[in-house]
């Protein structure tokens, strides 16, 4: 159906103003192959035991990887928090994400190759998307690279859009960044007990 479908996972780049520091983020798209078959992954708080496979995952997802260090500067910060998504106890893939008053930042995410196209990245999506209420965080957002369609493509599956874009946003190339968001909407049920 689209293009996109041919790559063995999605990647974008995020900036991280607080690390001063691109992020990685890979996300599976739906697969047209009849073999690969979506998985159920228990998503957890990271822990510092997970680190060497998050940086495996890392490594192998990014030409730019976060280090050790940078992992942990974020991840002391009072508004950054870690997860995991958690197969038969291995790591299959983690993202990281700052709090902020009204919304949360999605930092960098990622999915272990073997572990692409099975619906991970969107199980890890849908976590985030629970965190939010109407009355606290209503939206999430991140940027992603312009030249980006394949992760433009996941998140507009996963009902993000982008609502704005940074000019000249990245340090390496002279390339514009897209501001993609999720925005809550509340269940009837939950706007009628706020009435």
């Amino acid at each position: 159906m689209f293009p996109a479908f041919a790559f063995a996972g999605i990647i974008a780049r995020l900036w991280n103003p607080f690390c001063g520091k691109e992020a990685a983020v890979t996300f599976p798209m739906p697969s047209p192959s009849p073999f690969s078959s979506r998985v159920q992954a228990h998503i957890r708080w990271m822990i510092r035991r997970d680190m060497p496979e998050v940086l495996d995952i890392e490594n192998e997802s990014f030409e730019f990887p976060w280090s050790d260090e940078e992992f942990l500067r974020c991840l002391r910060q009072r508004n950054c928090i870690g997860m995991v998504a958690e197969i038969d106890d291995k790591i299959a893939g983690f993202m990281v994400y700052e709090l902020h008053k009204t919304r949360l930042h999605l930092l960098n995410l990622s999915v272990g190759a073997r572990w692409r196209r099975r619906g991970i990245g969107s199980q890890m999506v849908q976590k985030l998307v629970s965190k939010l209420s109407q009355q606290r965080r209503t939206r999430i957002v991140l940027e992603i690279r312009e030249t980006n369609l394949a992760a433009q493509l996941f998140f507009k599956v996963n009902n993000f859009r982008a609502v704005s874009v940074l000019r000249n946003f990245y340090d390496d190339t002279p390339e514009d960044a897209y501001v993609m968001q999720y925005r809550y909407v509340a269940p009837a049920e939950e706007l009628r007990k706020a009435a």
